[in-house]
């Protein structure tokens, strides 16, 4: 197989650079809402359009190593700003943009916390951003806000000069959750952001004998921007391999899933990345006249990851969407993480989702039947399934994931005690359970406690604290939040709240008052909501809950759970 390490570039903007040389006709298409339109601008557009911002973020009095949020859309806005910062040698730290009236102070406040957990004195984000957080007594965001107006009227600084980088110095900051919780700030360098997606396209391309850019002319993605496998995968990626890549904001695809199946059946050799979520969305709301016309044949790699892989929907989106051109080899598990910088294992058979059944050992509480393998480790990258006193296991035997190699990151931004805590030299500790087989990486579960919900990460503590905003709660009752599997849906929240209420219609109030709160600050929809008597959650002796014991006893049923 061609060596794609051989002639890479050693920095990020070094590979935009090469790129807007190199493939001057290639670049981005933004698709509107209906998909009928796309701002496609090329990579020397792009390149150019950087390059002036850098400028200007420079006349604003933004410094070199200062990390800068970006609460945008996907947008030209998006790239123009998070590449300028780049070429500026700023840090650019990718947050989710402003939500629906009713999230928006859950998510100022959210934008307000990570701000302070790194230090930043600026984000970049629309006047309507702005004026939200004034209007809700955030008033912090009339200095710290830049909109991309302002940024474009600024003055360019005189004789700036691009300030010089090393493959190793910290390139971005990549937030550790998808939508909600308090992020911790995973530093990436340039050397793992440039290996990591080359590599990948190796091991994409495996079944093929030749990397995956070698033959398939673009990529399509509804992943948002400032999600490690949006960012790494579906931008940084095409950027490096001279490929196309047309990208529909998150909620076009939640509204019309058959833009970003329409967009893979018409651009040629395509692949693309998704959550386990995304396959069963189009599966469940496509209608077969929404698919009239549809060739799904030129589709080569359907990326699954960021959350368990569920055989039922890749079962289900064969069914559906064979008759349309799509082979069930194209499907393509894979493992990653932020602080891997993205992928750390794939599936390089090309047979498809495989299946053996789950250990005995492995968490029943995701409804593993069958586990599904995620391949390989890609070039460079070790595995290691660990015990809880850090020994080596052997095949077969279940315990945490423990990885090593050139995409694993710097450590977290202002944070060196965590740090130490999930780093064993050059090994990382991801908290993620697993076995191996035949040297395949199988996942069982996770040892900590983050929910993955539809391929974001959600803190456990922010569901809680926003249910203990309608009850009260949090000194002496308390919530407990984590997730289950739901049948073909995967993942999915549950909630278990004390309460010293027992009657059955003030408790179905609590429950439809807390469901709405969680909907409005979180676009999150809850699978149960489980009322218990004041006390009933187990804690350490130090007070701490123990939410795994919560989640055991809820899937076993020993949960006593008061009448509704």
């Amino acid at each position: 197989m061609k060596d794609t390490l051989a002639s890479a570039p050693c920095t990020l903007p070094e590979a935009l650079s090469r790129a807007a040389q190199d493939f001057p006709s290639r670049g981005i298409g933004i698709l509107s809402s209906r998909g009928k339109d796309a701002d496609f601008r090329t990579y020397r557009e792009l390149h150019d359009l950087a390059t002036d911002r850098a400028t200007r973020f420079a006349a604003l009095g933004v410094d070199a190593k200062e990390p800068v949020l970006i609460a945008l859309p996907t947008s030209w806005d998006w790239l123009s700003s998070w590449f300028g910062l780049m070429v500026r040698g700023a840090l650019p730290v990718a947050s989710s943009a402003a939500g629906a009236m009713g999230a928006a102070d859950a998510q100022l406040a959210k934008v307000r916390a990570v701000m302070d957990r790194i230090g930043a004195r600026f984000v970049i984000g629309s006047e309507i951003f702005r004026r939200q957080a004034v209007e809700n007594g955030h008033e912090w965001a009339a200095a710290a806000v830049i909109t991309p107006e302002e940024l474009a009227a600024t003055s360019s600084q005189q004789g700036f000069s691009r300030p010089s980088a090393h493959p190793d110095e910290v390139a971005f900051l990549q937030l550790t959750s998808g939508s909600t919780g308090l992020s911790r700030a995973v530093m990436i360098r340039h050397i793992s952001a440039i290996h990591n997606p080359l590599v990948s396209c190796e091991a994409i391309g495996a079944p093929d004998g030749e990397p995956i850019h070698d033959f398939a002319d673009a990529m399509a993605s509804w992943l948002p921007l400032y999600h490690d496998m949006g960012l790494i995968g579906c931008l940084l990626l095409p950027i490096l391999t001279g490929l196309d890549s047309w990208l529909l904001r998150p909620e076009a695809f939640l509204a019309r899933p058959n833009l970003w199946l329409e967009q893979l059946g018409k651009r040629g050799v395509t692949f693309a990345p998704s959550p386990n979520f995304g396959y069963q969305l189009c599966v469940e709301r496509l209608q077969s006249k929404q698919l009239d016309g549809l060739d799904l044949s030129g589709w080569r790699a359907a990326l699954t990851g960021a959350e368990m892989v569920r055989s039922e929907t890749v079962d289900a989106f064969c069914r559906v969407f064979g008759p349309h051109g799509f082979a069930p080899g194209t499907f393509r598990p894979c493992y990653g993480l932020a602080e891997g910088t993205l992928s750390v294992t794939f599936d390089m058979r090309g047979e498809g989702a495989r299946t053996i059944p789950a250990p005995v050992d492995a968490d029943a509480g995701y409804a593993l039947a069958e586990v599904v393998s995620n391949g390989v480790p890609i070039r460079d990258t070790e595995v290691s399934i660990r015990a809880p006193n850090g020994d080596q296991l052997g095949e077969d035997a279940v315990g945490e994931l423990w990885i090593r190699g050139p995409g694993v990151f710097a450590g977290y931004y202002l944070d060196e005690e965590v740090t130490a805590e999930v780093m064993h030299g050059e090994w990382f500790a991801t908290g993620d359970l697993g076995f191996l087989n035949g040297g395949e990486l199988y996942l069982t579960g996770r040892d900590k406690d983050v929910l993955i919900i539809g391929g974001h990460n959600i803190m456990p503590d922010e569901l809680e604290r926003v249910a203990d905003q309608v009850t009260g709660g949090g000194g002496l009752t308390r919530t407990a939040a984590f997730s289950v599997a739901r049948g073909d849906a995967g993942e999915q929240a549950v909630l278990v709240v004390e309460t010293t209420q027992r009657d059955p219609d003030q408790l179905k109030q609590i429950e439809k008052d807390i469901r709405s709160k969680i909907s409005r600050a979180m676009g999150l929809s809850l699978a149960d909501v489980a009322f218990i008597g004041r006390g009933k959650i187990p804690r350490t002796t130090s007070g701490k809950m123990r939410r795994h014991e919560v989640r055991a006893r809820y899937v076993d049923q020993t949960l006593v759970r008061l009448e509704t």
